[in-house]
């Protein structure tokens, strides 16, 4: 039996990925409990998984992709 462990992240990441989330959300209008912005949480953290670890670069490749 396999059992996939979710990795947990550290007060830092957790405010790298916030502060990128909400700031997408302000700029936007968009409330974070909207199906816009638990799509755009869910984004984020898969940029983050996949290596942009600041709040300026994980927003940065939250804008390109809703600009495409």
């Amino acid at each position: 039996m396999s059992i996939f462990v979710q990795p947990v992240l550290d007060t830092d990441e957790v405010d790298v990925l916030a502060g990128a989330l909400y700031a997408w959300c302000a700029e936007r209008s968009t409330k974070l409990k909207s199906q816009a912005g638990l799509a755009a949480a869910s984004k984020a953290i898969d940029l983050y998984n996949a290596g942009y670890r600041s709040q300026d670069r994980l927003l940065s490749a939250l804008h390109e992709m809703h600009a495409h």
